[in-house]
């Protein structure tokens, strides 16, 4: 079942589809067992937080 067909019945909500949207990684074909990856981006908070926690490598201490 694809989510067209969810949002038809009414099982999926445009709040469903979103949250699921997101967290999707998607996945392109090229040709001859070749494929793009790609996958969401990395939220704002999350970018900060690891800059806050792991200090650039050779700074001082």
């Amino acid at each position: 079942m694809g989510l067209d067909s969810l949002k038809k019945r009414g099982i999926i909500t445009l709040a469903d589809e979103k949250a699921t949207s997101e967290k999707l990684y998607s996945a392109e074909y090229i040709g001859s067992g070749t494929f793009i990856i790609s996958k969401p981006p990395r939220k704002r908070k999350k970018i900060q937080q690891s800059r806050v926690r792991n200090p650039r490598r050779g700074s001082r201490k």
